[in-house]
Formats: structure tokens, C-alpha cells, sequence
């Protein structure tokens, strides 16, 4: 019988063979580097441009409710009274909650192509509907719809990035299509107050051409994304057999995943019972609590400042353009530095430092450079997160489970969002001001937590003391 140091000897030895022969560094070293860089460009302009627009349209179509509401929806269907107006921001979210892991199954039943279409072109319909509601009531119904159509889009859309590239390449990537939707996230106000010049024209009021032109838009987007979007690697025709090889083998030595696995209940059980997927998740939730309100507020707070309509819609492009900015700056560095609790933790920092000087300011320009550093530091942790989730999951099976878990969670931070800040705590929005701070502090010790969790699990791997992370020789969790 081998002695306890020559079985630890042994075992170093197995790894060392495993990460030399399929380390994602040595199978770069067996192609052509030219050949890499050359297909990696090409699934980039390929997808990230028509990703990242389609984004950019869910997100404004998703929060304009607070642009046409100060462009006259608000009068017209009464929306002032009680709570109606968070009520129909909040009710999205209930089912775009409910519909995230059923849309990640269906995504890889029927192919990437055809769901993302269906998706995006059942959303834009209910969009469109939303410029026709002549009641309070009806709005609130095409917002459900809303939620039923656009849950299945996002965790797809981070699904099949993350199938493309190695763990390490994908933040910037994630960043990329999140960085366009934010410029158009912030040039959509402008947008906006341009579309609702149309008022009168055929008998609508301004705030209805708003969601009817914008809704056309999205249906004809989800008409490219047949023609355009790819399915996954082993499916894709865009690409020759030697790209998808080179493509499959990558991420196989990367994460051991490039083919996909079968679900079934006890993998959906043993995935769910996996207690770093929900802290991933709540961690998501509160990255997005911040952003949402942004998104459903921002013009509101403006024109608490004294700005007026005019004003408040042109000041809400700047903090945008920085927030593109700053998120891709710092992704860029998250994927060359291989940290991400580290560089989500920075950022969490600057979003609480802008959250407290809106909150406690008395100078309107003070008050708007808080809402820069709001801006950036929520959007740049919204990809970080998801980077940081998926780059430490491996299996098909359990990505599109943690995927829809986390997304899911970012849906709760929607409704956290529309309802603390309530219209009886007009103009300050104080209390909604502090939940927003509780989440970001929250965020901090569950970056120690799962930072802690990984390196202890790395470096017992790495001396012999365990067995294969996740299942996968050579794999180790990134910090």
C-alpha cells in the first residue's frame, strides 16, 4: 500500500498531467494565434452588436414607464393616485421572475435563434399595445405581458455568451452589449421627448407615440435576430469546422462544458442546493435594486432638483455615457487582472459614495455628481456579478439553472426598486434612498464570503487535499 505522502505525491501528479495536456493556455499554444484572434472577432461582430442593441431596446422598454409618465401618461391615466404608478413598474416583474428558469430550458429545446425571436417580438407587441391602454388597468395588463415575453431574453442572451468564450474573456464581453444599452439606455430620454413632439398626430397623445414607435422598433429587431443571432458553437453554421473545433475545444479545457449535458431532476436538485448559486443570486439582486431605480427615477429626481421636463431628460444622458465608461474600463480590467470580487467590490464602493451625497447633499450640482458615480458603479456590477457567477459554474445543465436563479433574483431587485421609493416620500425619497444603500452594503460581506469560500476550495485542490472542482480536472475557481 502507497504511503499517505506518495498517494498526496500521486495525486499532484495526476493534476499537473491534467492541467498541462488540457490547460485553456496550451490549447491557445496548439492554434494559430492569428486563427484565434481573427474567429474570436468574428463571433464578436457577429453577436455583440445585435445582443447589445436588443439589450439596450429591453432595458428602455422595460423603464420608460417613468419617461411617458412625465410626458403626460401620468395625468391621463391617473397614475398619481395611490400607488398605481409603482403598482404597474413593480408588476413586470412578477412573472419575468417566475419565467426565468422554464425560459432557460426552452432556450436549449428549441435553439438559441428561434427563442431570443419569439422573445423579443412577443415583447415588442406588448409594448406596442401599451401606447393603445386607455385605462390604468390596461397598462398594468401589457406590463404582465411585458414581463412574460422579456423574462426568457436576458438570462438566454448571458447563456449564450458565456458559451462562446472562456471564463476569462467573458466580462468584457458581458460588458460590451450592457456598455451599448447603457449609451442607448441613456440617449432614450432624449429619444423620448423627440417622439412625444408627435402628440396629436392621429388623434394619440404624446406619451402614446413613445411606446407605439418603440415597440415597432423592437419587433423589427427580434425579425434580425432570426436572421442574424447564432445558435450555440456545436450548432452554429456561421463559423467552419476547424473555427468550431478550436472554439469547443477551448472552452472544454477551460471548463470541461463545450458539450452539452442532459437535465434531469437530480441534477436540477443537486443545482439548486448549491448555496453559492443563491448568494451569486442575491448579490445580483442587490447590483440591480440600484440600477432599476435609476432608470425608473432618474428624470424624477432631476426635476425634484428644479430642472424642468426639457432639462431633466437632456441631464440624464451624461450619467449614462459615464456609466458606459467606467464599465468597460473596469471590466476590461477584471478580465486581464482574472479578479472579480476584488473589482465588484471597488465599484460597490463608488456606487454607495453617490448614493450618499444624492441622499444628503443640498447643492443640485453635488446632488447630480452623485448620481454619476450611482450610475457607474450599479451598471459596472451588474455584468461583474454575472461574470462572477458563471465563471465559476461548469455544465450546460447548471448554467442555465444558476443563470435563471441569479436573473431571477435581479427581477426582485426591479420590485425592490419600484416599490421603496414611494410617491408619499416625494421629493426627498429618503427611505427609498437607504434601502438602495442596505443592499449595496450588503454586497460587501457576501464578496468575502464567496472569495474566502473559493480559495480555500483552490488551494485544497491544488495541494491534493480534494478532489476535481465542480467536477472538472484543472478547474479552479475564479476570485
Amino acid at each position: 500500500m502507497a504511503s499517505s505522502g506518495d498517494s498526496k505525491h500521486s495525486s499532484d501528479l495526476k493534476i499537473e498531467d491534467v492541467e498541462k495536456k488540457s490547460s485553456p493556455d496550451a490549447i491557445d499554444a496548439h492554434y494559430d494565434p492569428a486563427f484565434v484572434r481573427k474567429t474570436l472577432r468574428q463571433i464578436d461582430w457577429r453577436m455583440l452588436p445585435l445582443l447589445g442593441l436588443l439589450y439596450a431596446v429591453a432595458l428602455i422598454d422595460r423603464t420608460n414607464l417613468g419617461i411617458a409618465r412625465t410626458a403626460g401618461m401620468d395625468v391621463e391615466l391617473k397614475l398619481y393616485i395611490g400607488e398605481r404608478y409603482s403598482i404597474a413598474s413593480m408588476i413586470y416583474f412578477i412573472p419575468y421572475i417566475l419565467l426565468q428558469i422554464p425560459g432557460n430550458i426552452m432556450l436549449r429545446w428549441i435553439g438559441a435563434r428561434t427563442w431570443l425571436t419569439v422573445c423579443v417580438v412577443g415583447w415588442g407587441i406588448a409594448q406596442l399595445g401599451m401606447g393603445f391602454v386607455p385605462t390604468w388597468g390596461w397598462l398594468v395588463f401589457c406590463r404582465v405581458w411585458l414581463g412574460v415575453f422579456e423574462a426568457g431574453f436576458f438570462p438566454s442572451l448571458v447563456f449564450i455568451i458565456t458559451t462562446w468564450y472562456k471564463r476569462h474573456e467573458v466580462q468584457q464581453r458581458l460588458a460590451i452589449f450592457y456598455l451599448v444599452s447603457i449609451l442607448f439606455g441613456g440617449i432614450s430620454s432624449l429619444l423620448a421627448f423627440g417622439i412625444a413632439h408627435l402628440s396629436g398626430k392621429a388623434g394619440l397623445l404624446g406619451w402614446s407615440w413613445i411606446f407605439i414607435i418603440e415597440g415597432i422598433l423592437t419587433i423589427v429587431l427580434g425579425l434580425l435576430t432570426w436572421l442574424f443571432v447564432p445558435d450555440f458553437p456545436d450548432k452554429s453554421k456561421f463559423i467552419t469546422d476547424e473555427q468550431r473545433k478550436m472554439i469547443l475545444d477551448r472552452v472544454e479545457a477551460d471548463r470541461g462544458d463545450s458539450i452539452p449535458d442532459k437535465m434531469t431532476g437530480a441534477k436540477l436538485l443537486q443545482h439548486l442546493s448549491d448555496p453559492i448559486v443563491w448568494i451569486m443570486a442575491f448579490m445580483f439582486l442587490c447590483s440591480t435594486m440600484p440600477a432599476y431605480a435609476i432608470g425608473f427615477f432618474i428624470t424624477i429626481i432631476l426635476k425634484t432638483m428644479g430642472y424642468s421636463t426639457l432639462m431633466s431628460l437632456v441631464l440624464t444622458c451624461p450619467p449614462y455615457v459615464f456609466a458606459a465608461l467606467s464599465t468597460f474600463v473596469f471590466a476590461r480590467t477584471s478580465d486581464i487582472t482574472r479578479r472579480r470580487a476584488l473589482w465588484l467590490a471597488v465599484q460597490n464602493v463608488i456606487c454607495l459614495v453617490g448614493l450618499f451625497i444624492t441622499a444628503y447633499s443640498t447643492k443640485h450640482p453635488v446632488r447630480y455628481f452623485g448620481l454619476f458615480l450611482i450610475n457607474a458603479g450599479a451598471s459596472g456590477c451588474v455584468p461583474g456579478v454575472l461574470a462572477y457567477s458563471s465563471n465559476n459554474i461548469t455544465s450546460h445543465t447548471k448554467r442555465a439553472v444558476s443563470t435563471g436563479i441569479v436573473i431571477a433574483a435581479g427581477g426582485i431587485g426591479g420590485i425592490f426598486a419600484t416599490t421603496v421609493y414611494r410617491q408619499k416620500d416625494f421629493p426627498g425619497y429618503m427611505p427609498g434612498l437607504w434601502a438602495t444603500i442596505g443592499c449595496q452594503l450588503s454586497m460587501i460581506p457576501c464578496l468575502g464570503l464567496t472569495t474566502f469560500v473559493f480559495t480555500r476550495r483552490n488551494t485544497a485542490y491544488r495541494e491534493g487535499r480534494r478532489g476535481p472542482l465542480e467536477n472538472t480536472p484543472g478547474f479552479y475557481y475564479t476570485t
